[in-house]
């Protein structure tokens, strides 16, 4: 019995931690498998839900390079050697050398702490993919660009069903993870407000979180959480100049948000660095070199 819940024709969601979506090609059994979750154990799920709908992958689309979108690929590709893996320029280069993860999160080589599955997923041969329609494993999608969480991640439409990947999360993701991992947040503000847009959609697919017909309410609940992690920041360096992982520490008190890793550190470190870097362009804050330090202060 497939685990998968059908969308429209055609078109199956895959729920998980991660969700993936499962794009019939239309004649024959391929299917285009989107993102492919974090690990073995996803994508054994994953498959057997696929066999179970008489069906095979035939391309594996990542939408972006975060292992937890990617990580299930070699499992796949052990499985089916012959499937082509796609996804955005940057992120395919990623992919394919996942040490570019961890290493521009820590700024040099990553120490042992820094390179388990959350961050390091095994490599596979991403192949570049831009935006626009295109038809991957015989499966037609359109892809948008939605920059911000990651460099280069992009949606997915197929007819009045859109993946939104992590553009967009559901209100449980965005309670359990106040500061909203980004690499871009003026950018990932920008995305969400672009897919809020759309128009003929029926239902919307976030990365992590349930499937609904309510987009407008979606990209209000994301745009609002974003909005209070920049809020957040500034009201830290209303506390007084500091540095970012002082920053960090003022932010995540007045979150109520505690860190116990290392890999979760760096992702909530570049999270405020990001809305460090938007407060900056947009001329309410500045940095400067004092004393051997980095140091932000209100403009």
């Amino acid at each position: 019995m497939s685990d998968l819940i059908p969308l429209a024709p055609g078109a199956f969601l895959f729920p998980g931690a991660v969700n993936s979506l499962v794009l019939g090609a239309g004649e024959g059994d391929g299917a285009l498998l989107v993102d492919t979750g974090l690990d073995d154990s996803h994508a054994r799920k994953l498959l057997r839900a696929v066999a179970g709908a008489g069906l095979r992958p035939s391309a594996i689309l990542n939408t972006h390079s975060h292992a937890d979108h990617h990580g299930g690929n070699a499992h796949i590709l052990s499985r089916f050697p012959e499937v082509p893996v796609y996804a955005p320029p940057l992120e395919a280069a990623i992919i394919n050398h996942p040490m570019l993860e961890p290493l521009s999160l820590y700024g040099a080589w990553p120490p042992r702490e820094l390179r388990g599955k959350f961050l390091l997923a095994p490599a596979s041969p991403a192949q570049p993919v831009g935006e626009g329609r295109q038809v991957l494993g015989g499966a037609e999608v359109e892809l948008l660009a939605v920059p911000g969480h990651a460099a280069q991640m992009v949606a997915v439409r197929v007819g009045d069903v859109l993946y939104a990947a992590d553009a967009l999360f559901g209100p449980a993701a965005l309670a359990r993870h106040p500061l909203t991992f980004c690499a871009d947040s003026a950018a990932q503000k920008a995305s969400a407000r672009h897919l809020g847009t759309l128009t003929g959609l029926r239902l919307t697919v976030p990365g992590h979180g349930e499937a609904t017909g309510d987009l407008a309410g979606l990209v209000a609940g994301n745009l609002g959480a974003y909005g209070r992690t920049t809020g957040a920041v500034r009201e830290a360096l209303a506390a007084g100049e500091a540095g970012v992982d002082e920053l960090l520490a003022r932010v995540c008190a007045a979150l109520d948000v505690t860190m116990k890793d290392a890999a979760a550190l760096v992702l909530n470190r570049a999270v405020i660095s990001a809305h460090l870097a938007e407060l900056c362009a947009g001329g309410e804050a500045a940095l400067r070199v004092d004393a051997n330090r980095l140091i932000f202060a209100l403009a």
